[in-house]
């Protein structure tokens, strides 16, 4: 019955509503902000490692520790599993419609990044800055029972859904490596969870400053060794990807609907372009303007899908007997595919690899639950029992069935992005501010700082007090 309901909501959410939403805006905000997300890659790498802007390291959290815990959740099942899962169920072209979401997503995540942090608020007992959705449909908008609807969503999604998500990877990834119980990786990944998320923020930014950044360069090495190994298969890899987005191979997979549909689903799941999630990372660093964090974000989006989701996809279409019928799916087939490249040993490594990814990502989501929580009602007994649901809900995915878990994550997925894209849609105006005022200091030679009172930006509780000098570019 719930698996019925499941996909009677997902066919219509997905197939009338979230698809041409996420395009339309993404070509959108691609041509109103004059291809952001292609003129300034060079610009996210130099803001990358900006210093805090109060200076107090330890005390604020910088740009690079924002952009890990944004990574964090992007960089996890998304990019192992939710890959395989989309080949599978979609065919090779699924990873074109991957592509095709980032790129385009790249303009819609710098909107809603910008968004954040121009309409972030501080938290004066936890010394750090919160924002999202949320808080930019309720100052922007003036809408705080939209705000409250999303962050209702975004809570259950990521803190409770999408935390099934991974541990349910984690845990079938162990079992096929090492052949430990279900039951038993749940235990002890909810005990993991609870160490690190009861340690607040800061916490939360130190572990996955560590782990996204090692952990991604060991993948995407392994991944590299393989598309060497295997050269002269990736010119028949990319052209099958590109024929299958199109209906034009149909053999392995569904057809061009089926290539689409799952291309947009798991690639939103992975990068989360417009879903209004990254935008509570965002809001989180201490920076001198607003569009730096979009910037980064962007570049978050870029390194998700277009280098770490690519990799994957480039293991299982050049595997050993890909196409052929297997009842390997989701993270098995990918553990599979690799083994047939480089022995055994790979399933272990997978199985680590998709350990530390995960792990990152249920940490880091419980964080945008968290935020949000607060945005609703400033409780400290609402956070523990969020923490504690948080802590069920791990140790329920590890030993839920895959489809269940998937079908549920996308479904809250949905609603929480249909929100958030009407909340950038009609406060994108202001984006394009920020961005112009960026563009015009830059050009002057400066590090740029905001001023929202010169552009007419209310409700920017943050900014308001802002007393910072322009600094020369060195």
């Amino acid at each position: 019955m719930l698996q019925q309901l499941t996909d009677g909501v997902n066919g219509f959410l997905w197939t009338y509503v979230v698809i041409g939403g996420l395009l339309g805006l993404g070509v959108y905000f691609t041509f109103r902000t004059n291809f952001v997300q292609f003129r300034y890659l060079k610009e996210m790498i130099r803001v990358l490692f900006d210093p805090p802007k109060d200076g107090q390291k330890g005390k604020s959290i910088s740009s690079f520790k924002s952009f890990c815990i944004g990574a964090a959740t992007r960089i996890g099942t998304g990019n192992l599993a939710g890959v395989a899962v989309a080949i599978t169920v979609g065919g090779p072209g699924a990873v074109f419609w991957m592509w095709l979401v980032a790129l385009l997503g790249g303009a819609t995540s710098f909107i809603e990044s910008t968004l954040a942090q121009v309409y972030k608020i501080k938290d004066k007992e936890k010394s750090v800055f919160r924002g999202g959705p949320a808080y930019y449909i309720e100052k922007g908008l003036g809408m705080r029972w939209l705000g409250i609807m999303f962050a209702v969503l975004i809570a259950i999604t990521f803190g409770l859904i999408f935390n099934s998500v991974q541990s349910n990877t984690i845990a079938e990834a162990f079992n096929n490596a090492f052949g430990i119980p279900t039951w038993l990786m749940g235990v002890i990944i909810t005990v993991l969870t609870g160490a690190i998320i009861f340690g607040g923020v800061h916490r939360i930014a130190n572990v996955s400053s560590v782990i996204v950044p090692v952990m991604a360069l060991l993948y995407i090495t392994i991944a590299a060794i393989v598309v060497i190994m295997n050269i002269s298969q990736v010119p028949a890899a990319i052209s099958l990807i590109i024929q299958s987005a199109f209906g034009l191979e149909q053999a392995i997979g569904g057809g061009i609907g089926a290539a689409i549909m799952q291309g947009v689903r798991r690639g939103l799941f992975s990068n989360e372009a417009g879903m209004g999630s990254a935008p509570n990372a965002a809001a989180v660093a201490d920076v001198t303007h607003p569009a730096k964090q979009g910037f980064i974000q962007t570049l978050g989006v870029f390194v998700d899908t277009l280098i770490v989701c690519t990799a994957t996809a480039f293991i299982i279409i050049m595997a050993e007997g890909f196409g052929t019928s297997t009842e390997a799916a989701g993270i098995t087939l990918l553990q599979d595919s690799l083994s047939s490249h480089i022995g055994p040993w790979a399933s272990i490594f997978v199985a680590i690899a998709i350990f530390l990814f995960a792990f990152s990502s249920i940490i880091g989501s419980y964080y945008y639950g968290e935020t949000n929580i607060e945005f609703i009602k400033k409780s400290q007994t609402g956070v523990l029992f969020y923490r504690l649901a948080t802590m069920g809900l791990v140790m329920f995915g590890a030993n839920a069935s895959l489809g269940l878990v998937w079908d549920l994550a996308d479904v809250f997925m949905a609603l929480m992005t249909v929100i958030n894209l009407v909340g950038i849609a009609l406060l994108g105006r202001v984006a394009f501010k920020v961005l112009k005022d960026y563009e015009t200091q830059r050009k002057q030679g400066l590090d740029p700082t905001f001023s929202p009172s010169k552009l007419g930006i209310e409700n920017t509780e943050c900014w308001d007090e802002d007393t910072s000098e322009e600094r020369q570019v060195g």
